[in-house]
């Protein structure tokens, strides 16, 4: 609404008038405002704070001019006028730019209020003449081609919505707010500060460096702090950088139950990080409330507004505020400005201008004078006049400080791009111009829209080695300081350049900090954790908690062969074939291959056995080949039991074929010697028990006839017949479906098994099939044959031998079916030994115990028993 009576306000004072003559313009309203004036070919208007607050004029729509009255003087505020002063002065004075045309100013007071920039505005827009005679259209040079100001975004916002209509230049040196950028509102806004876009860039490059993620935000309630708010949260979620623990607004009225609350929410918050954008009053405010409750241990992060501001570097406030980091304007120096500021003198012909004069009443106010007659609104009489001879140099002022240039060096450069868009437009060649007609704009015909175009391509570099060039947008190459309030122990504080955050077209958006130079307000003089969540390290992935923004979150390890190699990772993601997942699962390894292996433990004690059983055979048959012509020996075919034991010599070596990793040969070959060994062992166990039953049943009458069916020809060849159906087994089964080396990954998710595959069920089991055969049949006939009178009757030893080997192999079928990967080889490998053992223990433990330790057993007599009617030797 206010922005409307102020567009209304403008309608008003633009109207025109042909009542007196078709070539002239009246101005319907004339206002007298604070300022200061200096003629020229062109003329540059200029916004400035010089006061803080205006008395309200009579708004009653008459005839007479309006006029204002401001008081408590800003003396920083005049001497931002005063460099616009000072730099088309040093422009005047150029031999290069504008050489032959001479700038003038316009400058007006805002007060600090909107109302009053407004008038401003609409006064350098119309002039303030009376009656402007021009051509019949109406049409003339402008009073003034360009603006500077205003240093409020809201009213950069108003002046530039109407400004904009006409094309008129407006370039500020304050005015942040993200939204001027917009150039289908304001087409005609250029400024020489980053817009809050930046800042809030900038400032988020800031919590990524020292990782801050949970932060809180407080904002002033105007344009500057509502859309930086917008633009903070839009961009920190777009970048996943952190989340906002909190949005606090903060109003220029001291409201204590509001403020009470905000530092509420700021103490139970866990976050240790504060930011705000806002100027210093109602920061101010809030501080008080922050004193009042002690909290302490946070950690504060300016925008430019108040990321210097003095009112705040105060010992009682510092032990809060203390440490601050901030972003701040890009700070400059202008050589030759402090001698200009020396030379300003006030105007002694005061009293006869229409309108207020900002340097005289600066003048009163430094120097505690007055000039007659006293300027309306004069409340005080301050007794001596004001001689103009006055020295500022004698006086302690804020005026003379240029120290710490920032948002006034941006006025340096707004002027000089102004100066710099008209020295290019006069420099146009006739038929070369980028208008009508290749037409060029001259000082008698210029249009403000035309300006316009050419501060868009303006590009310079100042002499404190700034580049200066807009944007599409009219933002100026972003750049800014980063600050930190440092608090020494004796109590003096200090603001210090730490660093500096600046975009350019190369590199993007850069931050250098020199950390070694930050204060840090704490214990551990070391930069604050503010987070959320401690970061997920690698290994886990994130699990957004319940009802909590992005940041806050639950650290759940990845699954079994998946893996998360960073930090804060969303999602594991699963391992390539051959890969499994390391036991921290934050990368894939190899997955381990296993067999069974002669250096594990298992493997080691079964090839001890297997060698210790090759080694037994050796020596029993070392023995009974000692004592071959003892009875006990020559009994039942010797022959045979050599046999027997060389047999029992490849079962037990065969089971080395079993241990190791597999390779082609020895996966072929290891069923094959086994079950070959096997028939082998068992065959002449069968041929050793039919040829007892065969004797026995000789020496009874009649008999005899029965054992030359048993002589020893056809006892070796019922051992090659049997041993050669097994080795036909084998051979068909190597032909057809031969076994070998297999990488079998289904037994366990992170290992690899290498096992030999059978090749052929049918094949393997044929192959135990007739093993189990053969040693069934022996078992039954040495069954039959075991009570026979025989004191040393091998029917019964060769029955007990089968039953341990049949027993062996009934339960290794289901151990080995259930048994996965290198542990069925084991169950094989046992079976083989168990088997083994007990073939040898029961069949030649009883004869080595008579040999070695019972010998006067080892007789004919002994052996046949007083029964027997005849020996037999066999």
């Amino acid at each position: 609404m206010q922005s409307l009576r102020l567009v209304s306000s403008l309608l008003i004072m633009l109207n025109v008038s042909a009542a007196k003559s078709s070539t002239s313009c009246f101005l319907q309203r004339k206002f007298h405002l604070n300022g200061m004036h200096k003629a020229g070919d062109v003329v540059l208007g200029g916004l400035f704070r010089a006061h803080y607050f205006p008395i309200s004029p009579d708004r009653s729509f008459n005839s007479e001019p309006e006029q204002l009255t401001c008081y408590d003087l800003d003396v920083e505020g005049l001497k931002r006028a005063q460099i616009m002063a000072f730099a088309i002065d040093e422009i005047n004075r150029s031999p290069e730019l504008l050489p032959n045309v001479t700038l003038g100013y316009s400058l007006y007071d805002n007060c600090l209020t909107l109302g009053v920039g407004f008038r401003g505005a609409l006064a350098l827009l119309s002039g303030q003449q009376e009656e402007t005679v021009t051509d019949e259209k109406c049409l003339g040079s402008p009073p003034v081609i360009g603006l500077v100001g205003d240093s409020s975004s809201t009213h950069c916002m108003a002046i530039s919505s109407v400004l904009g209509l006409y094309k008129v230049p407006i370039v500020s040196y304050f005015a942040t707010c993200s939204c001027l950028s917009d150039r289908q509102k304001y087409p005609s806004f250029f400024r020489t500060i980053p817009s809050d876009s930046f800042q809030v860039r900038a400032i988020i490059q800031i919590l990524k460096h020292f990782g801050w993620t949970w932060v809180g935000l407080l904002i002033s309630d105007d344009d500057y702090g509502l859309y930086a708010a917008r633009s903070f949260q839009s961009d920190l979620s777009t970048s996943r950088e952190g989340c906002l623990a909190y949005l606090e607004v903060l109003t220029r009225k001291k409201d204590s139950a509001e403020l009470k609350r905000i530092v509420d929410v700021m103490k139970k918050s866990t976050a240790r990080v504060v930011i705000v954008f806002s100027d210093e009053v109602p920061i101010l405010n809030l501080i008080e409330e922050v004193v009042r409750q002690k909290l302490t241990g946070l950690q504060w992060l300016a925008s430019e507004a108040w990321s210097t501001a003095a009112v705040l570097q105060t010992p009682e406030l510092m032990p809060y505020l203390g440490g601050t980091l901030g972003v701040a304007v890009r700070r400059g120096e202008i050589p030759g400005l402090r001698d200009f500021l020396l030379q300003t003198r006030p105007d002694l012909h005061y009293n006869n201008s229409n309108e207020n004069n900002m340097v005289n009443q600066f003048w009163e106010f430094t120097f505690q004078c007055r000039f007659a007659p006293p300027p309306a609104g004069w409340v005080e009489n301050r007794g001596t006049l004001c001689t103009g001879e006055e020295d500022l140099q004698s006086v302690d002022t804020k005026f003379l400080d240029i120290s710490n240039l920032r948002s006034d060096y941006n006025i340096y450069k707004a002027v000089y791009a102004l100066a710099y868009a008209l020295d290019d437009m006069l420099q146009c060649q006739p038929g070369r111009g980028p208008f009508s007609k290749n037409g060029c704009a001259t000082l008698q015909t210029l249009q403000p829209w035309q300006l316009v175009y050419y501060l868009e391509k303006v590009n310079f570099t100042t002499s404190f080695g700034d580049q200066v060039s807009f944007d599409e947008n009219g933002d100026a190459l972003p750049i800014y300081d980063i600050m930190n309030w440092s608090w020494h122990p004796d109590g003096r504080t200090e603001v210090v350049t730490v660093g500096d955050v600046k975009a350019s077209v190369l590199n993007g958006e850069e931050l250098r900090l020199d950390e070694d130079k930050i204060f840090w307000n704490f214990e551990s003089k070391q930069p604050p954790r503010s987070v959320c969540s401690e970061n997920c390290p690698p290994g886990t992935r994130t699990v957004r908690k319940k009802g909590e923004p992005e940041c806050c979150f639950d650290c759940i390890p990845c699954s079994e062969g998946k893996i998360s190699n960073s930090t804060n990772s969303l999602e594991c993601f699963s391992c390539p074939e051959g890969f499994w997942s390391s036991p921290q699962r934050d990368q894939c390894v190899l997955k381990q291959t296993v067999f069974l292996s002669y250096e594990e433990p298992l493997g080691l004690c079964l090839t001890a056995a297997s060698l210790l059983g090759t080694f037994i055979c050796a020596v029993v048959l070392g023995i009974l080949i000692y004592h071959r012509r003892t009875p006990i020996v020559k009994a039942n075919n010797s022959e045979v039991s050599f046999q027997l034991l060389l047999s029992l010599k490849l079962c037990f070596l065969c089971s080395l074929l079993f241990i190791g990793r597999p390779r082609l040969w020895t996966c072929q070959l290891r069923h094959a010697a086994f079950g070959i060994s096997f028939v082998l062992c068992v065959s002449c166990i069968l041929v050793k028990t039919m040829v007892v039953l065969a004797v026995f049943k000789a020496s009874k009458p009649g008999g005899g006839a029965s054992l030359k069916w048993f002589g020893v020809s056809q006892q070796r060849g019922t051992v090659l017949v049997l041993t050669s159906v097994q080795a036909a087994i084998c051979t068909v089964w190597l032909v057809l479906s031969s076994p070998m080396p297999h990488k079998n990954t289904q037994y366990h998710n992170n290992k690899i098994v290498y096992e030999c595959a059978i090749g052929s069920a049918v094949g393997f089991s044929v192959l135990l099939g007739y093993i189990g055969l053969l040693a069934v049949i022996s078992c039954l006939i040495a069954f039959f044959s075991r009570n026979l009178p025989d004191n040393f009757n091998e029917a019964k030893l060769i029955t007990f031998s089968m039953l341990i080997f049949c027993a062996v192999w009934v339960a290794f079928v289901p151990a080995y079916i259930s048994s996965p990967g290198k542990h069925a080889d084991a169950v094989e490998v046992f079976a083989i030994l168990a088997s083994s053992f007990g073939i040898l223990v029961s069949l030649f433990g009883p004869k080595c115990y008579i040999i070695l330790l019972k010998p006067e057993r080892n007789t004919k007599k002994a052996l046949m028993g007083r029964n027997t009617k005849r020996a037999v030797e066999y």
